[in-house]
């Protein structure tokens, strides 16, 4: 293989699929990128056999061919070169790669392409076009809330379903439910309910960043596999087997308090009230007061018996059936997670403190928001004495 290729190029596609290397196998090529021509361009690949990224560079081919290198250090090494042009070699049947740039010259040992597991291919299936910027905020409002241990392989990937030209994405890790749904341009031509990986959702929303034109996922006919496509990059995650907890009976129809407040006031009283519930067992306690004629006010606290206490209050709307203050207590990182995924205005819904609390984004008039899609997020409630 002879290959002349930009610096910037190869670092921006070396940065792409490096994110799906391995970093714990028993199968040592895992630990490469491939490096291969394909169809007059240079085409990057990696997995850990539960995601595969592939990116394709332009470049100038003089000679085909294909091999794999240590991830990190041609990462490492390319990223170091000046911004000239990169020249590749492996002589046929060749163990080392050559690599010149400037007046930099180096060899890196290589093991064959021929080893290096297959990138699947779907070509067949259901396909849906979505809109990346819409897509990447569902995504943020989901992922956070999935599991991150496996006893219960379910719960560390995202439910994603459509129903018509509606697409739901939800997901749960037994404490906390995030829901977020969105508009499809196109209902797709049956319909699909899979499982995806909460890692292999959050590497594409980092991948469609900075991408406008629309993103094509693929499920395969088997349902064992899901593709998202975009130029010049493609993310293949094996979905998780199994059935997901039906979720809508854990959000509540109903509610006899609901307090509306300005998210970033929430995010900064939850922020302050999260340095002394670190020595508290880690609660944050709500307490919402409506008001006669005067705003009604919510009280965000934390207190730790050998360190302090804090109590901070933000002008809210405070509905409530009983006319009572309401009372509530969540995990200080549950509540600072939810936060940090909206914007604007916030509502929190409750019954009682024993009951989950629902966030849903508002509008300026206390509406729920529908922006793009829409939002609900469930959270259960810390047991404390008032």
């Amino acid at each position: 293989m002879k290959v002349e290729v930009l610096q910037e190029n190869l670092q921006r596609g070396l940065a792409i699929v490096g994110r799906a290397v391995a970093t714990r196998s028993t199968l040592p090529i895992t630990a490469n990128v491939f490096l291969g021509t394909d169809k007059g361009r240079l085409k990057l690949a990696a997995t850990d056999l539960d995601i595969a990224l592939s990116a394709w560079v332009g470049a100038k081919i003089d000679e085909e061919g294909a091999t794999t290198v240590p991830s990190r250090l041609i990462g490492d090494f390319v990223a170091s070169l000046p911004p000239a042009t990169v020249r590749l070699e492996v002589p046929e049947r060749g163990r080392q790669v050559s690599l010149e740039c400037a007046r930099n010259e180096s060899t890196i040992n290589s093991m064959d392409a021929e080893d290096f597991p297959r990138i699947p291919e779907i070509k067949d299936g259901v396909s849906l076009s979505l809109d990346p910027r819409v897509l990447r905020k569902a995504i943020e409002r989901v992922e956070f809330a999935a599991a991150s241990d496996d006893s219960r392989p379910v719960l560390t990937g995202v439910h994603v379903k459509t129903d018509g030209d509606r697409l739901t994405l939800a997901s749960a890790d037994g404490f906390r439910l995030a829901v977020s749904e969105l508009t499809l341009a196109q209902a797709p031509s049956e319909a699909i309910e899979v499982i995806i990986p909460a890692r292999a959702l959050r590497e594409l929303s980092r991948l469609i960043a900075d991408i406008s034109e629309p993103i094509e996922m693929r499920v395969n006919q088997q349902r064992t596999q899901v593709l998202f496509q975009v130029t010049d990059i493609e993310l293949v995650a094996q979905l998780i087997q199994g059935t997901f907890p039906n979720y809508n009976q854990l959000i509540p129809a109903e509610y006899t308090t609901r307090c509306v407040v300005p998210v970033d006031e929430f995010k900064r009283e939850a922020r302050i009230a999260a340095i002394f519930a670190r020595d508290g067992s880690g609660i944050i306690r709500l307490q919402m007061q409506p008001g006669d004629t005067m705003p009604g006010t919510l009280k965000v606290s934390a207190r730790a018996d050998e360190i302090g206490d804090n109590e901070g209050s933000i002008d809210a709307e405070v509905e409530s059936s009983s006319g009572e203050t309401a009372k509530i207590a969540f995990n200080a990182r549950y509540l600072q997670d939810v936060l940090n995924a909206l914007h604007g205005k916030v509502a929190l819904e409750m019954t009682s403190p024993s009951s989950q609390g629902v966030f849903k984004p508002v509008d300026e008039d206390g509406a729920e928001l529908d922006d793009g899609g829409k939002y609900v997020h469930v959270v259960m409630p810390m047991f404390v004495q008032w």
